[in-house]
């Protein structure tokens, strides 16, 4: 929620109407079919499963490589859950990780999470994960140099803990320096452009400010400005199969705000999009400049400053983008 070279991209168009940057085009090389991790909270809110539907609909056609699925909410539901979603669509070994130390412990009242572990796999009620800076220390160490796209659309306190992070059997390099070496990009969403308050950011405010302000490679956001404009899940939950993605949205759809609701905002969906694909086929980019993180988690834009930080624009009707994003949510995976 709430919340390719740099952005596997062959050309981004920056958007001179919405930034103070030159509207020269910023060439981008496309080398190798995007390698994921995907760091969710997969709790508090449900358009995370939409976008680890829309994650792995995309690697089942070939755009990109799941490499591993971590969970920034620490509470004991949101690991499960993930490796639920995990196996629906095939894919039973991809790491799973638990949030790091000090990572936000809830999830949703309506109890979603419970509901799809119940429903489809009680036998990891009780299973033990690695910590997700140990998958993330592994993953990386095993990959090229420069090769690795992170998708980060929950809390930031995994990447924070990542950067701190001390040299083990995996890798010899200290955090910050293994993130040099082997990350190309990472795509966030996460905070309100030009500056504002966003859930992501403010619940976990001191691992948000140690992330965006110490981070060694570029960063694309997308912002709660977004998302929340762009509507989708009323034909993935009204759909007649069995499948845990229809389930959690059916059931939040009924349950998950006073009154029900017949769609939901799609703000992590835009992130794994613009992870994978062409972010200029869908927004603007809008960059370079500076995210900054204050010790409040309050949040601020300097397009002054070129820190490597970019984020998207609305570019269509924000219809063409939901029928783009619920296209993917809707796939089914082959038996």
């Amino acid at each position: 929620m709430k919340t390719n070279a740099i952005f596997l991209l062959s050309t981004i168009l920056l958007c001179a109407a919405c930034s103070t940057q030159s509207n020269e085009q910023v060439r981008l090389s496309v080398t190798q079919t995007p390698k994921i991790i995907f760091d969710t909270d997969m709790g508090p809110d449900y358009d995370d499963v939409g976008a680890i539907a829309v994650l792995h609909a995309l690697a089942d056609s070939g755009e990109c490589e799941i490499l591993a699925t971590v969970a920034s909410d620490a509470h004991p539901s949101i690991a499960p859950t993930i490796e639920v979603l995990n196996r629906y669509f095939g894919r039973d070994s991809l790491p799973v990780g638990v949030a790091a130390q000090g990572a936000p412990d809830f999830t949703a009242k309506n109890g979603w999470n419970d509901t799809l572990i119940n429903t489809y796999a009680r036998d990891l009620q009780d299973k033990t994960y690695p910590n997700a800076v140990k998958v993330y220390r592994q993953v990386l160490a095993a990959q090229p140099d420069q090769s690795v796209t992170i998708v980060t659309v929950g809390f930031l306190s995994n990447l924070s803990a990542l950067l701190d992070s001390q040299p083990d059997e995996h890798s010899e390099l200290k955090g910050v320096d293994l993130v040099k070496a082997k990350v190309k990009q990472l795509v966030s969403m996460a905070g309100v452009f030009p500056e504002g308050i966003e859930f992501n950011v403010v619940e976990h405010a001191s691992a948000s400010a140690n992330t965006f302000n110490n981070w060694p490679t570029p960063i694309l956001f997308s912002g709660f400005e977004i998302g929340v404009k762009i509507l989708t899940g009323g034909k993935v939950g009204a759909r007649s199969d069995d499948g845990p993605v229809t389930k959690a949205y059916e059931f939040n759809l009924r349950t998950y705000a006073d009154g029900g609701e017949s769609n939901r905002p799609s703000w992590d969906q835009t992130a794994v999009l613009i992870a994978i694909r062409n972010p200029s086929d869908y927004f603007y980019v809008n960059g370079p400049g500076k995210f900054s993180v204050d010790e409040n988690g309050a949040n601020r834009w300097d397009p002054t400053t070129d820190a490597g930080h970019y984020f998207i624009v609305h570019k269509y009707p924000y219809q063409y983008v939901s029928d783009a994003i619920e296209g993917l949510m809707s796939h089914i995976p082959k038996p």
